[in-house]
């Protein structure tokens, strides 16, 4: 069975859990100028989403980082050991991307429901 989390947009789910794995995109909910600052935001995100999910950050599988500034990466990883689970952490990659007006990071994750 596939469960979907409705976003405010109607033709985007902000999770979708289906056969115990959970899947949920986030970006910034503010549009801090600093990447560190909206990384914090949106990591606040996804460990929202996950909660509502039924899960925690403690059962991320995997994460996909999108940044707009690779050289910037440092101030993600930053955000990112501040707030991941040091006893499970889940494989990660970061690529740098175009991302769309003022959004300077977006992740992507997968965990165990």
């Amino acid at each position: 069975m596939t469960q979907r989390i409705p976003s405010i947009f109607r033709t985007r789910s902000r999770s979708v859990i289906h056969d115990g794995i959970v899947t949920t995109v986030a970006v910034a909910d503010t549009k801090a100028p600093q990447l560190y600052d909206q990384a914090r935001d949106a990591l606040a995100v996804i460990e929202r989403n996950l909660v509502e999910a039924g899960t925690t950050k403690a059962r991320i599988l995997t994460a996909m980082i999108y940044i707009t500034d690779i050289q910037q990466k440092a101030e993600f990883n930053r955000a990112w050991d501040e707030w991941a689970d040091r006893e499970n952490p889940p494989l990660r990659a970061c690529v740098g991307v175009a991302l769309e007006a003022d959004d300077l990071v977006e992740i992507v994750v997968t965990a165990q429901a």
